[in-house]
């Protein structure tokens, strides 16, 4: 599996660091706000769970699926699979993904949550690919910019595979263009 990797962008040394940067910085913004820590499965599942443990202040945990990638490819058509069990109506949200890339996901979970009466909602990413941008939208906690080439490892996957490294890495373009 790791043969597959071109180059890895990011150690799990260098993402224990960015997890703690980013819980430190969630922590300081809500640490009187109890707010809904929502995972969007299942790539949020490692980064969210390292995460959680370097914020020290009350959080409430919940999932939701959404999906719009086939492949490779963002389909820009979301999809709610899974719904959270929480109610955010008056509630503070901080929304967790993998990667933000299109911008499409969150921005529609966003919306989402804001029209289920959430009081606030923000979006943390492990990764940031900008040049993926299709709308106008930005994570507002962000641990790693990567650059426009296909990234596996530490939850984010290929065809469900990858998921499970414990760095991300760039994947060999012969893999995905069989």
């Amino acid at each position: 599996m790791k043969n597959d990797i071109k180059k890895i962008l990011l150690s799990s040394e260098e993402i224990a660091s960015i997890c703690k940067k980013l819980g430190k910085q969630i922590e300081d913004d809500y640490k009187d706000k109890k707010p809904i820590v929502v995972g969007l499965l299942r790539g949020c599942l490692p980064f969210m769970s390292d995460l959680v443990k370097c914020i020290n202040a009350y959080i409430y945990l919940d999932y939701m699926s959404v999906s719009s990638y086939e492949g490779t490819s963002s389909t820009g058509v979301i999809k709610v699979n899974k719904d959270v069990s929480t109610d955010v109506t008056g509630r503070d949200v901080i929304v967790v993904d993998d990667i933000i890339d299109t911008g499409h996901t969150l921005e529609y979970v966003t919306k989402y949550f804001l029209n289920k009466g959430a009081k606030s909602v923000k979006t943390c990413c492990l990764l940031d690919k900008p040049e993926g941008r299709k709308v106008n939208f930005n994570a507002d906690y962000v641990g790693h910019i990567v650059p426009n080439e296909f990234v596996v490892g530490y939850g984010l996957d290929y065809d469900g595979l990858y998921r499970n490294l414990d760095f991300v890495g760039v994947l060999k373009p012969e893999i995905y263009s069989k």
